[in-house]
């Protein structure tokens, strides 16, 4: 692509419709100390790869606070822009015009989860209008623009089907101190491109009293979107029960759907359960979703959107939990009208029907497939399914025309996806009838420093009989004849309402190792064993809660990864090393405490640490504090901190704006460690959220976790010393001298690549 100025940054790409152009957001690099540069619009002719500026500052640049940009049809686009003339931001008062006042003395019950970056104060609520106010501009590709409406807070702006009419969403007052800004009131308005309005679908009110559990629903419409399979027509989801799952009622909830202009709402299908979605096809098959997460009861509906009196009958119906039973999900291909409709075939009896794209779960792993499925007989014909060994392969893409004729296999065509252990994915045609292979990409490796890891997934069994599963690597030219390994283990506990459940295979032996910024798998160049993933299942079946046994079964699903790895001959047990991300954290200090003796050191990344700051829910737990006060107590960390003897490392991101894990809870529980004399070190890196993503923090991250490692797991006191293991197997590297001091030998004295070439050069 030429024509952007160098060393621009780009963002928000999008295809028009026909696939001709590319639009884009470009933000210059900034001149100097002067202002900083606002982005524009650019759109890029995929033919000849020139791209060309469509709007900009000073007139026209773009807001992406709320919104940014959307294609209308193949020639224009829907843009938020900056208003004219909006000045300068405004002025915090040098003192306060009064308290600050929240008032609950028409005795509401609003119980509300742990939200961060909310807005404070009547200067946040001035100062979130001023930035987050948008115009609305339709632009063509030759760079006519048409301002319309007036400025408002646009959360998001759609097109029709057929581009004669725009659904409008825009955020109004009062706001709120204790929700974030999904449950502004808002409202919801048809208008012509033009910008004349047709009609106001709804006017949302405040939302702070929705419940916490996952089952709960905003009150009024919701789900207010475009019916793909028509030029201009709206459905909507409302529910019957006030949004809240403890009022038992039937139906839960009602779909409608109503032309853009004229008509009447009509009753499509209504729902026992929640309304979880809807794909559309025509008036003929639509399949609606409904589920509830308390039973993880997920169901499928094939029903008709032309005649509603005609009797749903059910597609699917199984356990969100149920991997091994999961049928796949329905693909789409692009309509006519240029958006994504159900994928219908017809198979060898030339009936239509659904294409089905399945991860193929199995208790040897995952063996994706395509399945064609008859929904009138419930007969399945396999199309395609992934290759059992060596390989993994997944469907990458449809290549479906833009149409709405049903497809056929005499000349069906999709992209798919191969990769294996030590090759990185290449894509590749799948074309029939005869299936032939016609490859598209060649990617070198990544990082051909690990070219020749040893990946297997591991199975083994909790003392309960659960079955568990992990995935272990170790190093090239790793030999347990030789020596055993310093291991790193890195999980995430998660729930389950079923122990045959927990205990199902997922993912496959086969895949690819791939490394982020922050993996574990980095500690692979510095001669550790990796235990990735060990599955820590939290189980509660029948009316049981899973976390009313949380640090009993995370204890019992640490020890039998320890014991296994050990009894592999794979891992030195005095160097074993646990750590975690978010919910991984919270259960790395819980397993110092709880399992101090499996464990070298813990490293610990933006968690949560005491649950009675998170009192109205955290992660799967819908129950409050006051609810199950033993529950939020027992699994609390800081309740404990004078159990902690093994060396913790906590890393937290400065301005962590993800639910329930603020950077205070790290703060926090450190005071409390570091009052009971615990060895531990706190690092928050400045301008991070929850995940880290600048440079420099993670590169800190990385020197800070090595350090930790090195110190407490290699060269724990007692143990034998990082060159004694290189001696023994070439896969483990020296660490050289470690310690405190800033001795310029030294390379944990201070962040630099001395001593960390292994993984910096990755």
């Amino acid at each position: 692509m030429t024509g952007v100025p160098e060393g621009s940054r780009i963002n928000y790409c999008s295809w028009s419709p026909d696939g001709r152009y590319f639009a884009f957001s470009v933000r210059e690099p900034d001149q100097g100390e002067g202002p900083v540069t606002l982005p524009s619009l650019w759109v890029a002719d995929a033919e000849t790869g020139k791209a060309r500026q469509l709007l900009g500052a000073p007139e026209y640049a773009l807001n992406t606070v709320l919104d940014h940009f959307s294609w209308i049809d193949d020639t224009r686009l829907v843009v938020c822009t900056i208003p004219q003339g909006r000045g300068a931001p405004p002025k915090k008062p040098p003192t306060p015009f009064g308290p600050k006042i929240q008032s609950n003395e028409g005795q509401a019950v609003m119980q509300n989860r742990t939200y961060q970056d909310l807005l404070k104060d009547s200067h946040d609520e001035n100062l979130f209008e001023y930035y987050a106010t948008s115009q609305i501009v339709i632009v063509s590709i030759d760079g006519q623009a048409l301002p319309i409406g007036p400025p408002a807070l646009y959360c998001d702006v759609e097109a029709s089907p057929d581009g004669h009419f725009l659904l409008v969403r825009y955020l109004h007052r009062p706001f709120s101190f204790i929700v974030h800004l999904a449950r502004f009131p808002k409202k919801i308005e048809v208008w012509r491109p033009s910008g004349e309005i047709v009609k106001e679908v709804c006017d949302l009110p405040l939302a702070e009293d929705i419940p916490i559990s996952f089952d709960s629903a905003r009150k009024g419409r919701r789900s207010v979107n475009w019916r793909n399979d028509k030029l201009a027509t709206l459905y909507w989801v409302e529910a019957q029960d006030g949004g809240d799952p403890k009022n038992e009622v039937s139906p839960r909830d009602i779909v409608y759907t109503e032309p853009a202009e004229g008509g009447f709402p009509q009753v499509i299908a209504e729902t026992d359960l929640r309304f979880q979605g809807i794909c559309w096809m025509d008036d003929d098959l639509a399949l609606l979703y409904d589920g509830w997460y308390k039973t993880r009861k997920t169901r499928t509906w094939v029903i008709t959107p032309g005649n509603p009196e005609k009797e749903k009958h059910i597609l699917f119906d199984r356990s969100t939990e149920d991997v091994y039973g999961d049928p796949g999900s329905p693909k789409r291909r692009q309509s006519s009208l240029g958006t994504y409709v159900l994928a219908q075939v017809r198979n060898s009896a030339g009936n239509k029907c659904l294409l089905l794209d399945g991860r193929g779960a199995t208790p040897e792993g995952n063996i994706p497939f395509l399945d064609l499925l008859d929904i009138e007989t419930g007969e399945k014909e396999r199309i395609w399914q992934s290759v059992k060994e060596k390989y993994y392969e997944t469907l990458a893409l449809l290549m479906a025309p833009k149409g709405d004729e049903v497809l056929t296999l005499d000349n069906f065509k999709i992209v798919i996806a191969r990769e294996s252990q030590t090759e990185p994915h290449q894509f590749y045609f799948v074309c029939w009838p005869a299936k032939t292979e016609t490859r598209i990409t060649n990617f070198p490796h990544p990082y051909p420093q690990l070219k020749d890891l040893n990946k297997e997934i591991i199975r083994y069994a909790r003392s309960d009989g659960v079955q568990l599963t992990a995935t272990l690597y170790t190093p090239p030219g790793f030999d347990s004849a030789k020596g055993k390994l310093p291991l790193l283990m890195w999980a995430y506990p998660r729930e389950f309402k079923s122990k045959d459940n927990a205990s199902q295979m997922r993912g496959s032996p086969f895949s690819f190792a791939g490394i982020n910024s922050t993996s574990p798998l980095l500690w692979l160049a510095r001669g550790f064993a990796i235990l990735d993933g060990p599955t820590m299942p939290i189980i509660g079946e029948g009316d049981e809660e899973p976390n009313e046994r949380y640090v009993e079964q995370l204890v019992a699903s640490a020890k039998a990864a320890v014991d296994e790895v050990v009894r592999r001959g794979v891992a030195d047990p005095n160097k074993i090393a646990v750590g975690g991300h978010s919910y991984g954290a919270f259960m790395t200090a819980n397993l110092l405490i709880h399992a101090s003796d499996l464990f070298a050191c813990g490293i610990a990344r933006s968690g949560a640490y005491n649950r009675t700051l998170t009192p109205f829910g955290f992660q799967a737990e819908e129950r409050t504090l006051w609810e199950a006060q033993k529950t939020y107590i027992e699994m609390s960390p800081y309740m404990y901190a004078n159990r902690v003897k093994k060396p913790l490392l906590l890393i937290h991101g400065d301005e962590d704006n993800n639910s329930g894990t603020m950077t205070m809870q790290s703060e926090r529980f450190f005071s409390a460690l570091k009052g009971h004399g615990a060895l531990t070190r706190l690092v928050l890196l400045p301008l991070e959220s929850h995940g880290y993503q600048g440079r420099e923090s993670v590169m800190h991250c990385l020197w800070e976790m090595d350090r930790w490692l090195q110190l407490h797991c290699v060269n724990a006191t007692g143990n034998a010393s990082a060159s004694d293991n290189a001696e023994a197997n070439p896969a483990v590297t020296s660490s050289g001298a470690v310690g405190e001091s800033a001795n310029e030998n030294d390379p944990f004295a201070r962040p630099s690549t001395r001593g960390f070439a292994a993984l910096s050069s990755l």
